[in-house]
């Protein structure tokens, strides 16, 4: 059974930095490819970075570029999420999903290729 658990949400203030984790097991993610997307409430979940298990492809929303870095530790089958210089506009619900890496680049930015979740961490980030 594949699971995905997410850590390392909470409180902090702007300008401040959380690493985000999303431990993996259950299938062979070495042809899969990982995504966080964040979600509000009365929101759409929208993309935030992905990255491909071998590592040779990452991808960022243009609202993260320069704050948020996605890497992957493929001996411990866990994908990071470093967020610096966070903004009260970063708050939300922190999501990791994982895809089969069959698709082209530009369908990993929506949520359709990706087949299983986790639960979430809720990040906020006060003014």
């Amino acid at each position: 059974q594949v699971q995905l658990v997410e850590s390392g949400g909470g409180l902090v203030q702007a300008g401040g930095s959380l690493r985000l984790s999303c431990a993996a097991s259950g299938r062979t993610f070495s042809r899969h490819f990982m995504g966080w997307f964040r979600q509000t409430p009365g929101k759409l979940r929208e993309f935030v970075a992905g990255i491909s298990w071998s590592g040779d492809r990452i991808y960022y929303a243009d609202s993260v570029k320069g704050r948020l870095t996605i890497s992957g530790d493929n001996a411990k089958n866990t994908v990071y999420l470093q967020m610096n210089s966070l903004k009260p506009e970063d708050t939300a619900v922190y999501y990791c999903a994982s895809a089969p890496d069959i698709y082209g680049s530009i369908s990993y930015y929506s949520m359709g290729p990706y087949d299983y979740w986790g639960q979430g961490t809720q990040v906020t980030v006060s003014s």
